[in-house]
Order: structure tokens, then sequence, then C-alpha cells
């Protein structure tokens, strides 16, 4: 069920921007659970993590999701530094982390490859006909993720949906630059496109407010990435203080979703 909190309507839209992992993919679900104990873990540096980093650790992941992973890394390094340990490059980190959620995710990808698994068993529920819905209605879609360029491109072509898109642009080998940021803007001043002809969709409250800072409509996707269909609560309730206009747990009320947009399937 899609839910409104604003009279904007998005009825003359030209392009939508996606993020990828938590909004179509989940093949990184639990990206978390990794993250979480490598953060610990070098800013404890051998010893019991307190109570009060637990919880740091745990505000911090919940606040920088959307970001580009390097951000977050290098956030660590200094955490690092002002516990008093070896601050190592943040890019360090971030291969450290790559590393460890890699393990999870090529076991998925190989069974994806292999037709071991359906692409629906890691997208969510809706997702791949709300794209070919903007798609057949003439809309210009784009993926913008934090993810490294080369991951995203594959895993969007094994979910059976990379054709769908104009363009796919995943951050920079070993380079901090905004990936959602660079695709929002050239859409608004290279492609000219007025914030009220576009739209953001995602699960993170940074891509939101990205969309909602220029004019965007932004549609938040409060997915539940273990069940793929159904509303986090937690979720719902970060996209709204984001300024959402719209939030849904999933795409399988297509119909009321179209609607809302103003495009017949």
């Amino acid at each position: 069920m899609i839910e409104f909190f604003t009279q904007r309507t998005p009825s003359h839209l030209r392009a939508v921007i996606f993020d990828f992992d938590g909004t179509i993919s989940t093949l990184r679900c639990g990206w978390e659970q990794v993250m979480r104990p490598l953060m610990l873990e070098c800013i404890a540096d051998g010893r019991e993590p307190s109570p009060e980093l637990i919880a740091e650790v745990d505000r911090y992941i919940d606040e920088s999701t959307g970001i580009q992973t390097i951000y977050q890394m290098q956030w660590l390094a200094d955490r690092v530094a002002a516990a008093g340990g070896e601050r190592k490059d943040a890019w360090y980190y971030k291969d450290e982390y790559n590393r460890r959620l890699m393990l999870r995710v090529e076991e998925k990808k190989k069974a994806l490859a292999a037709s071991k698994a359906k692409p629906e068993d890691y997208t969510v529920a809706g997702a791949a006909e709300f794209l070919r819905a903007l798609k057949n209605a003439g809309l210009d879609l784009y993926l913008a993720s934090g993810t490294d360029h080369a991951d995203v491109v594959k895993e969007a072509a094994l979910l059976g949906v990379a054709d769908l898109f104009t363009e796919i642009k995943g951050a920079p080998a070993h380079m901090a630059a905004c990936s959602k940021e660079a695709v929002l803007t050239a859409l608004l001043e290279e492609k000219k496109i007025p914030g009220d002809r576009l739209m953001v969709v995602g699960d993170g409250k940074v891509e939101i407010a990205l969309g909602k800072k220029n004019g965007a409509f932004a549609l938040g996707a409060a997915t539940d990435e273990r069940t793929r269909r159904g509303v986090n609560e937690v979720k719902r309730r970060r996209l709204i203080s984001a300024g959402a206009d719209a939030v849904t747990g999933d795409f399988t009320d297509l119909a009321a979703i179209t609607e809302w947009i103003g495009i017949t399937r």
C-alpha cells in the first residue's frame, strides 16, 4: 500500500532516478551486519566494545544509510584515530568491508548466473514491473548507487533490469564522488529537466532529501529486504522525516502508484 504525505502530484514526469540496493535489489541485504562488527572491531582494537560505542556505531550506520561507502569508511578512520588507534586509510577499511560483504553477495550472484536462483528471489516485489511500466510510458530511467560501478552494472544485469535504464551510475573505483548527486545534477543542469519533472525513488533518506532539495518528487521505498515485500517501519519513519511525498513498502500495488504518477500501463 502506498501512503501519501503531500498534495503534490507528479503528473508530468520526464525522468526517474532509482537507488539500487534496498530499493530494487536485495542482493546486499544484511550489509549492516557486515559493517557493524567491522567498525566495532576496528575502533575497540581488540577490546570488548562498550555499550556506548555499540550505540554510537548503530546510530551512525542508521544515519548514514544511502551515502557512498567510502564516506562511511572515512568516518570509521577518523573514529579509530579518536579512540587512540592506528588510523588506516579509508580505502583500506572499504576494501576490507567489501571483501567481507562480497563473501555473502558472490554466492547469491553465482546462483543467479547458474540459474539456480531466479531474479525475483533477490528483487523487491513488483520492482521490475514498476520499472517496465515507467519505461513503457516513455520516461527515462536512471540508476544511481553508492555501490561500486562495476558491481552495480553486473548485478542489475543478473536481475534482468539493466536494459531498462538510460544510464547506470555507481561509485567510481577508488574515487570519493557521490554518484547519486552527480546523476541528479546532470539531469537538472545538463539535460535541463525541471525539478518538478523528476522523481527520485529510494530507501535511504540521503537520496530522498537530495531529491527534495532540488525540487524533485520523492517516492520512499520502506522495503523489508528480508521478505522483499511489506513495510519496514524504521525505514518508513526515516523516509517520512526526510520529506518523501509518498512511501511504499514494495511495488505490488502498481495500479495505485502509476495512478499517482499519472501514467497508464
